[in-house]
C-alpha cells in the first residue's frame, strides 16, 4: 500500500564549533514552532571544536529538536566519544564507512504522527578520504525501503566536495528519493532546484557557524598554510557570530506528484546577507529571510510567486521585499 502522507522536513548544513552549536540549539525551537517542521536532520560533523561530536553535543542537539544527526569524514576525530556511535542510533556515520565500524549509515525514523523518514547519509570519494562507492551503498540501502510504501520520505545527506560528484548523485536518485542534500564545503550554493524526475537537490546547504572566517575557522592559521604552506597551529573554530543555514523540504515527498518545493532558508548573522542577493542567486521555494542574532535582530523576507512547470513540479520566482524589525540589546 503505498504512503502519500505530506511532510515538512527541515536539514541544517555542518555544525562548527561552539558558535555554531549555540546559534542552532537557541533558534530550533522557534523554527521547528513556526514553519510546522515535522522532522530535523542536522549535520554535526564539526561540532566539537571544528572536528567531530561528543556525546553531550549530540544529546544537546537531540534536545534542541533534531530527530537525526549526520556526520561525515570527521565523524570519528573525537576517539575518546566513538561509542556514542553504538549507543545512539539517531546518530549516523556514513554508511559507506566499512561496515565492521561502529554505528551505521542509514536508518527509517518516525516523524509526527507515526510518518516514517528514512535518512541516507553517505560519503563522497573524490578529494576525499578513501571509502566504499558511496552510489552502491545508497542502491544496497533503498532495498530496505521504498518511497512510498515504506517511507514517507527519503532524505540523502550527501558528504562530498566535488559538485560533480554530488550532481551526479542527484540525477542518480532523480526519482526515488525525496531530496539529496549536500554537505561538507560549509558554503551555501545557489542551485537548490526540483529535478527532473521530482528530487528536490542543492549542492551544499552551508554550514551553522561564524561566516567570518575561513568555512568556519578562525582566519589566521588557514591564510598562513596558503602563503607558507607550512602549518603553524591546529584550526580553531571562528567564534563569532554565527549564520544557521539549513532547507526546509515541504509539499508531497513523492517525486512527480507535484507540490513539492525546496524552501532554502537562511538565519544569518552580519557577514551573510541573502537581502542584497542578486536576483540570481534565489531559489525555489516558499520563503527566505535573515536574522541577525547578536547586537540587533534585522528580519528580511523575500516573498515569491509560484509556478507550475509542465511536468507539474512546483518552482519559484522569488522578488525581495525588504521588511525589517530591530529589537536593540
Amino acid at each position: 500500500m503505498e504512503r502519500q502522507a505530506q511532510v515538512k522536513i527541515g536539514v541544517f548544513g555542518d555544525v562548527v564549533g561552539r558558535a555554531g552549536r549555540r546559534a542552532l540549539t537557541e533558534e530550533l525551537p522557534r523554527l521547528k514552532r513556526r514553519y510546522a517542521i515535522d522532522f530535523i536532520i542536522v549535520n554535526g560533523e564539526n561540532a566539537a571544536g571544528g572536528f567531530g561530536v561528543t556525546a553531550e553535543i549530540v544529546e544537546a542537539l537531540l534536545a534542541a529538536g533534531a530527530d537525526v544527526v549526520t556526520t561525515g569524514n570527521h565523524a570519528y576525530d573525537q576517539r575518546e566519544e566513538i561509542d556514542v556511535f553504538r549507543s545512539e542510533p539517531r546518530l549516523l556515520r556514513p554508511l559507506n564507512f566499512p561496515k565492521s565500524n561502529p554505528g551505521r549509515g542509514a536508518g527509517l525514523f518516525e516523524a509526527k504522527d507515526g510518518r516514517q523518514v528514512m535518512v541516507l547519509h553517505a560519503q563522497g570519494q573524490v578529494e576525499m578520504h578513501p571509502c566504499d562507492d558511496p552510489f552502491a551503498a545508497i542502491d544496497a540501502s533503498l532495498g530496505a525501503a521504498k518511497l512510498g510504501r515504506e517511507a514517507d520520505a527519503i532524505i540523502v545527506d550527501f558528504h562530498a566536495e566535488a559538485t560533480s560528484e554530488k550532481q551526479a548523485m542527484g540525477h542518480y536518485l532523480d526519482g526515488r528519493v525525496t531530496a539529496v542534500l549536500g554537505t561538507h564545503t560549509h558554503t551555501p550554493t545557489a542551485d537548490d532546484r526540483v529535478l527532473s524526475g521530482g528530487t528536490a537537490y542543492m549542492s551544499d546547504i552551508g554550514m551553522c557557524g561564524d561566516y567570518d572566517s575561513v568555512i568556519g575557522m578562525e582566519k589566521t592559521e588557514p591564510m598562513r598554510r596558503f602563503l607558507t604552506k607550512m602549518p603553524s597551529q591546529r584550526f580553531q573554530p571562528a567564534a563569532g557570530e554565527a549564520t544557521i543555514c539549513g532547507v526546509i523540504r515541504s509539499g508531497s515527498p513523492m517525486p512527480g506528484a507535484g507540490g513539492g518545493t525546496l524552501a532554502h532558508e537562511l538565519l544569518a548573522g552580519d557577514h551573510l546577507r541573502d537581502d542584497h542577493a542578486s536576483p540570481q542567486l534565489v531559489g525555489h521555494g516558499a520563503e527566505r529571510f535573515v536574522r541577525h542574532t547578536r547586537h540587533g535582530r534585522e528580519q528580511s523576507r523575500i516573498l515569491e510567486r509560484v509556478a507550475s512547470n509542465l511536468n507539474g513540479h512546483v518552482v519559484a520566482r522569488c522578488h525581495v521585499s525588504v521588511q525589517s524589525e530591530r529589537w536593540l540589546i
